[in-house]
């Protein structure tokens, strides 16, 4: 069994309490990158269910795209930790061979195309709830990229409901990277890398908005170590009518 710290089972637990993103009864589809986020997130999700005072059930979905990826490790650490998990087949990545010359931005190509497989699975399954395993510090890059680069305050949500009627949610929204990385590295984890990513595989040159963004919030985190106990209470503290947007200001 794999061993969580208290402090992340009780942030993603009050998490999870306060905005009602599992529930009695629910069928939760996980996307299962084999990263150190995703990863944990499928263990936190099995200690809930051995102690959380309702059932739920969740099927972990890893998206193959297509390039020969080995992913055998991976199965074979949710088989051994009783962590239902399939591998879905898909041509994304000669899908991109024909597209990512013609597309602007290949990670945003990826993230449709990876984000498509998985709500195309659970809507054939019968999952109502797709969990993702973004954390806060995605939501603060998120936040700072969308500032810097398209003008725009824009963040990533605990949970949302998609277009597809399917509910999106984050459990681990609050919580800080670091701990899952801790958490994944201690418990000696099969951790898939960036050697996964399709984008790797074409010559072409990596973006640098988010690593300049990470850098950044690491500098400003260096001179306020409260950084992001603040940004996390101001994403619950909005205060729409102090900004222009006509249709929030006070008359």
């Amino acid at each position: 069994m794999i061993e969580i710290s208290k402090r992340l089972l009780r942030t993603v637990g009050r998490t999870n309490g306060h905005y009602e993103l599992i529930k009695e009864g629910d069928k939760i589809l996980l996307g299962l990158s084999g990263g150190k986020d995703s990863l944990t997130l499928a263990h936190i999700l099995k200690h809930m269910q051995r102690v959380a005072p309702f059932d739920f059930e969740f099927k972990a979905v890893t998206i193959a795209y297509g390039m020969g990826e080995n992913l055998e490790a991976l199965h074979a650490h949710c088989i051994e930790h009783d962590i239902d998990h399939v591998v879905y087949d898909t041509k994304i990545f000669e899908l991109a061979e024909e597209k990512i010359r013609n597309n602007s931005s290949f990670c945003s190509f990826f993230s449709r195309m990876r984000r498509g497989a998985l709500y195309t699975y659970a809507l054939e399954h019968g999952y109502k709830k797709l969990a993702l395993a973004h954390h806060l510090d995605d939501a603060v890059e998120s936040f700072f990229m969308n500032f810097t680069y398209n003008g725009a305050l824009r963040s990533m949500p605990p949970v949302y409901k998609a277009q597809n009627g399917l509910e999106v949610i984050r459990p681990l929204i609050h919580v800080r990277e670091r701990q899952l990385r801790d958490c994944a590295l201690e418990s000696n984890m099969p951790i898939i890398g960036d050697e996964a990513c399709p984008a790797m595989r074409f010559d072409i040159k990596m973006p640098v908005a988010r690593a300049q963004t990470k850098a950044m919030l690491a500098q400003m985190e260096k001179e306020n170590s409260a950084l992001f106990v603040s940004l996390k209470k101001a994403f619950q503290n909005l205060n729409v009518s102090s900004f222009s947007q006509t249709e929030y200001l006070e008359r």
